[in-house]
């Protein structure tokens, strides 16, 4: 269904409706449709609006200009760890910010520690989703015991892991229990 809608979009500049989707399914039921487009947009390959006819936007959908659209999941902190929000909806960004593989997502940055490494408060951080980085890039990192998730350096010692802040006024700090949801590949400045 994704290669379908993704095509579709590509021959005609506007997405199908459900029903043309189930057509060509050959689907007696628009509801098995919807369901399929729900699943879709849970694991964040495509975003539709409730209600609204030919409103399905496939996230990694390339445009003329060089552009791709991926999509925002929410807060990190850039301060002391916050829970994150899952809030998906789509952000258009240059295709030359992203890796050359590898699933890409973008979050808005809640603080001010990583302002050495130009990343500052309110702007939007494109990550690549990926377990493990290397010692001092900057990662998402969670911590499983406080249910939490912070944007910080990362460097790997003998029983623990110690998240650095890229801000001369803030320590780091260290975790036991750390797991990488991916690494920094690009910064988007909020302009606001």
């Amino acid at each position: 269904i994704l290669d379908y809608i993704q095509g579709f979009i590509k021959n005609n500049d506007f997405s199908p409706s459900l029903e043309e989707i189930a057509h060509h399914f050959k689907l007696s039921s628009v509801a098995t449709v919807h369901e399929h487009i729900a699943t879709l947009k849970a694991k964040h390959y495509l975003s539709a609006e409730e209600n609204q006819p030919r409103s399905i936007n496939v996230y990694g959908k390339k445009d003329i200009t060089g552009q791709i659209t991926l999509p925002l999941l929410g807060l990190i902190a850039a301060g002391s760890p916050i829970e994150a929000i899952e809030n998906a909806e789509p952000v258009t960004v240059s295709r030359s910010l992203l890796s050359r593989s590898g699933r890409h997502y973008v979050l808005k940055v809640k603080g001010a520690s990583m302002i050495n490494e130009g990343i500052f408060d309110g702007d939007f951080v494109i990550i690549r989703e990926q377990p493990t980085v290397e010692d001092g890039e900057k990662a998402v990192a969670y911590l499983p015991d406080k249910n939490a998730v912070t944007l910080k350096k990362i460097y790997r010692e003998k029983n623990r892991i110690k998240l650095v802040p890229a801000n001369k006024y803030m320590k780091p700090f260290y975790e036991t229990n750390v797991q990488s949801q991916g690494k920094v590949v690009g910064v988007l400045r909020n302009e606001i």
